[in-house]
């Protein structure tokens, strides 16, 4: 299982015959691999941590972002209430001055209906004086006997009539009177007095009106204040957030640096032919790699699959899916084939966390059936954690595995099952190839 690696590795001979010099060279070499775990570990560690910082750096960015621009629609919406509370206030002024004009159309209404009421005094007046004149006309035409009896006559009507007249016009001057009590009370109330006298109630409550979009005006002119406050120190943060966004990035990108070292000592240490915790993993990847690679080369003989239905790079999205899923035009070879390795490689060793064939681009057609699950709808957290087939892993440890052309590639990451869980492994991946075409990588991760 390990010929291929010892044969990328020749092992390191002694320069005599003297033993304790070799033995030394492979204690301090096994000490240098132990050191670099360590070191790829703590580096592991600290370059998650940084990542999570960034990623949370860049998510409250964003917020802060949304926040400023909703801060802008406010502050928008203040100097439109402001505009508002001007217009109101001018509305109401010419509110008042159509009221004043109203209050003097009253009045002239109330010394109107004063004439009316005088002219059916004057009607009453003459109704009385007419009256008299029948009752006289009617004594007149008793005397007169029998040559009277006709006048007589005209003079009771005329009295009846009289009687009728002065009825209707003391219904009239009490009709006025009730009239001229309620205009008169309406012309107060709507007539702008003195402003040492009390007003009318009309302009109390246009002052109350006038009072209170002043205040309005005093709360939306002290909001644009604070609005304004609110901004510079908004686009402070912001800058801050930055540049400190801007030193967790550089900062990461040197914990990538010692990160690189690290895998490099492991890679050289297991490079010379001592073996080291990580030897009998590599020699793993290395012969699932193998595996992999003639069901794959037998798959095309038998014409099972065709070369471009192997390398398809066309990934088509699974609608619904999230964490996206793809497919292309080998997955289901991979579902047929490649099982009988990789669940082989999950009894090799009890440290072994899952054995994977991606293709160069990162992508896991097939995963180890435990985490080969259909999705559940919306819930995310558990999709990520237990639907890990059909998607694309094109992270820096993922793509470095698929892309790899060295007999083995050994990293160490922390990998997210979802819901802010992470587990720190160690990872040997060994290229795949196909047909003189490189294919993509086996990729063997387990814990420390």
């Amino acid at each position: 299982m390990w010929s291929a690696l010892r044969r990328a590795r020749p092992p390191i001979e002694a320069a005599n015959d003297d033993q304790p010099p070799a033995l030394d060279a492979r204690a301090l070499i096994g000490d240098l691999s132990r050191e670099a775990s360590s070191l790829g570990r703590d580096a592991a560690e600290v370059r998650g941590a940084i990542d999570d910082s960034i990623k949370a750096a860049t998510a409250q960015a964003e917020a802060l972002r949304v926040l400023a621009g909703q801060l802008t629609q406010v502050t928008a919406s203040q100097q439109a209430i402001a505009g508002e509370v001007q217009a109101g206030t001018g509305a109401v002024e010419r509110a008042r001055q159509a009221v004043d004009a109203v209050g003097q159309e009253v009045s002239g209404i109330v010394d109107t209906l004063r004439d009316v009421s005088k002219a059916a005094h004057q009607i009453t007046k003459i109704a009385m004086q007419t009256r008299l004149v029948a009752f006289n006309a009617s004594v007149e035409a008793k005397r007169a006997g029998e040559a009277g009896r006709g006048f007589a006559v005209v003079a009771d009507a005329v009295k009846d009539l009289a009687g009728r007249v002065d009825e209707s016009s003391r219904h009239i001057m009490e009709t006025v009177g009730r009239l001229d009590a309620r205009i008169g009370a309406l012309a107060r109330d709507i007539q702008r007095q003195d402003p040492q006298q009390a007003q009318g109630a009309v302009h109390v409550a246009l002052g109350d009106v006038v009072q209170g979009v002043e205040r309005i005006r005093g709360a939306a002119g002290q909001s644009l204040a604070h609005c304004a406050g609110l901004g510079e120190r908004m686009g402070t943060i912001e800058g801050e957030m930055n540049r400190t966004n801007a030193t967790l990035t550089n900062t990461l990108d040197r914990t990538e640096a010692f990160l690189r070292v690290s895998e490099r000592m492991i890679e050289f240490t297991a490079a010379c032919g001592i073996e080291t915790a990580d030897t009998r993993f590599i020699g793993a990847a290395q012969d699932a790699a193998a595996r992999i690679t003639a069901l794959l080369e037998d798959a095309l003989q038998r014409g099972k699959v065709t070369t471009d239905e192997l390398f398809d790079e066309h990934y088509v999205a699974v609608p619904g899916t999230n964490p996206q899923q793809h497919t292309t035009r080998f997955a289901p070879l991979a579902d047929r084939a490649f099982p009988s390795v990789q669940e082989a490689m999950l009894q090799f060793d009890s440290q072994v966390v899952f054995c994977i064939a991606a293709d160069r681009n990162g992508y896991i057609a097939c995963h180890n059936q435990k985490y080969n699950h259909s999705q559940r709808g919306g819930d995310v957290v558990w999709n990520t954690a237990n639907c890990r087939n059909r998607r694309i892993f094109n992270d820096r440890t993922g793509l470095a595995s698929a892309r790899n052309t060295k007999p083995f590639l050994l990293q160490t990451y922390r990998r997210d099952m979802g819901g802010g869980n992470f587990v720190l492994l160690k990872e040997a991946a060994a290229p795949i190839t196909v047909a003189g075409r490189h294919w993509g990588g086996l990729r063997l991760a387990y814990r420390f």
